[in-house]
């Protein structure tokens, strides 16, 4: 599990998947969003302004990444 360290309170679902470079860009984020392939905190979530704070989960294709603040 890799960490990601956020500005700010928070940062959407769809901006953390393109800023770390598991979806090439925006379209792709809502694409798999929407197909159900990305879990937050352990369960499958298909909002994609969802806001992620620290301490949160999100796992894609294998790969996960905690949210630190």
């Amino acid at each position: 599990m890799v960490t990601y360290k956020i500005t700010g309170e928070y940062i959407q679902l769809i901006q953390l998947l393109k800023v770390l470079n598991w979806v090439a860009h925006g379209g792709e984020a809502q694409a798999v969003v929407s197909a159900g392939m990305v879990k937050y905190n352990g369960r499958v979530d298909y909002r994609k302004r969802l806001k992620l704070r620290p301490g949160d989960v999100v796992e894609y294709q294998g790969n996960l990444v905690q949210l630190l603040g």
